[in-house]
């Protein structure tokens, strides 16, 4: 395997066991850890934002999906940008990016600032996010990538996993403002070792044309689905929201349908002829959706219902922080050996066990180490399973050649799942406007909505039962 660099030259691999190798993984993985760190770490903050700004629901849920609507749509177009014109370079401009916006979140006035701002560093993401993968595809060989992206998928899952813990002592002792200020130094950090320890590589087959049609139907698409379901939980399904919505769908499957011609494609149809890749994606679709709602509304639902503090409530994931620094490696040497197909069926069970018992948590049931460790417990166990052979198992079944655009297709599936099910799942509980303030209509709510997430899990498990065969990940993928 050689590296292609921006020259057009070829270069050895970097070994993994290399002060450049350390380097390299260190950079991705702080880089991408950023990104999932304000994914979660802006849950913890959302109840505080929301009474500073006499915010309702539905702005919360902007809060969110703001951010995580611009990274679903457009993460595709970081992936074919870092192919053209550079791994490194589209990922340290995603960096600079995504932390002048982050400092612009943290001096927002009012919750529309917060949205636009948001929504700005979502682009930032969209940069980012594909580029730290497909910068370890490219430059360790296929015997260090597995391991190389097994450690990512653990470390950068904590990183998601720490947020409401940083973000709960941040929140709770300074200010919700900080939740956003934390990643101006880490992205310093972040950008030092890029610059020192990142060799520059491009993909030898990128196209020479951008699907700009295609990112702009994907954008509008999504963004209609979003609104439509974020306003019908306020006002119900009107014939103008449901247009909206059926016009979101429509424009998808134009997008779907424009990518299967196009020779230039930004998301290339013909990955998914791959079984593998096509159900591994599905399960990242409904898995990611569950997720998305269950860490906005877990610790939201513990402050409100159990009237935890901020730190209190992102301390209650501690015990998924612990279980992913300690076992994730393990679990992507586990599906490297025996095949991914047992540890996605049995990862996403797990973890709909998990969210089941939290079902229990009201306000007589709030003692954490009864009603919260048990159940987040089980939970982070079934995430184990999860994060790291996913990943791995998603850019094994790509071409070599495509592997940025592998990553951002994930990426982009995980984030649409959140995003829409987000949208969509809270307003089908009955949470709107101001019920979140309301410890009644929240443990109603919260239970609705972690029952949609049970069967999202559970579909997802049966989807990779269904199309991943079992084999390991350390076969060589197919050269383009």
């Amino acid at each position: 395997m050689l590296l292609q660099n921006t020259g057009g030259m070829t270069a050895p691999p970097v070994p993994l066991r290399s002060a450049q190798g350390r380097g390299v993984l260190a950079a991705t993985i702080l880089g991408s850890g950023m990104t999932f760190l304000d994914s979660t770490i802006v849950n913890i903050a959302t109840d505080r934002i929301g009474r500073q700004f006499h915010a309702s629901f539905g702005a919360l849920q902007w809060v969110i999906n703001g951010y995580t609507l611009p990274l679903a749509a457009l993460i595709l177009l970081g992936g074919s940008l870092g192919d053209r014109l550079g791994r490194r370079r589209i990922f340290t401009l995603g960096v600079t990016w995504f932390a002048l916006a982050s400092l612009a979140c943290a001096l927002a006035p009012g919750v529309g600032w917060l949205i636009t701002a948001r929504a700005v560093q979502g682009i930032g993401a969209a940069l980012m996010m594909p580029g730290s993968l497909a910068i370890l595809s490219a430059v360790f060989s296929p015997d260090d990538e597995a391991p190389a992206v097994g450690t990512w998928s653990g470390l950068s899952g904590v990183a998601s996993a720490a947020g409401p813990l940083l973000g709960g002592w941040l929140v709770q002792d300074y200010s919700w403002r900080w939740a956003f200020a934390i990643n101006l130094p880490l992205a310093l950090i972040v950008l030092a070792l890029s610059r020192r320890y990142i060799p520059e590589t491009r993909a030898a087959s990128a196209p020479a044309r951008m699907d700009t049609a295609g990112i702009v139907l994907v954008a509008a698409g999504l963004a209609a689905l979003t609104y439509a379901t974020i306003r019908a939980g306020d006002d119900g399904w009107s014939t103008g929201t449901s247009a909206l919505a059926l016009s979101g769908l429509l424009l998808l499957g134009v997008f779907v349908t424009l990518e299967r011609h196009r020779p230039h494609a930004l998301m290339p149809v013909r990955l998914f002829a791959d079984r593998t890749f096509a159900g591994t994606n599905t399960m990242t679709l409904l898995t990611y959706g569950a997720l998305g709602v269950f860490f906005f509304l877990l610790v939201l639902d513990l402050q409100v219902v159990g009237r935890y503090g901020p730190f209190a409530a992102g301390l209650a994931n501690l015990p998924l922080t612990i279980l992913l620094l300690a076992f994730s490696r393990t679990s992507g040497q586990l599906a490297t050996r025996i095949g991914p197909r047992i540890p996605l069926v049995a990862g996403p069970l797990l973890a709909a066990a998990g969210l089941a018992l939290t079902l229990r948590i009201d306000t007589t049931h709030r003692d954490y180490w009864l009603d919260v460790l048990p159940a987040v417990t089980v939970f982070a166990l079934g995430m184990v399973l999860i994060v790291a052979p996913l990943t791995a198992t998603v850019m094994a079944a790509a071409p070599a050649d495509d592997v940025g655009i592998a990553s951002g297709i994930n990426n982009a599936v995980a984030r649409a799942g959140g995003l829409l099910a987000v949208a969509a799942i809270p307003a089908l509980a009955g949470l709107q406007g101001g019920a979140y303030t309301d410890a009644t209509a929240m443990t109603q709510g919260y239970r609705v909505a972690v029952l949609w997430c049970v069967g999202l899990l559970i579909g997802s498990a049966v989807v990779i039962a269904a199309t991943v065969r079992t084999r390991t990940l350390t076969e060589p993928r197919v050269r383009s």
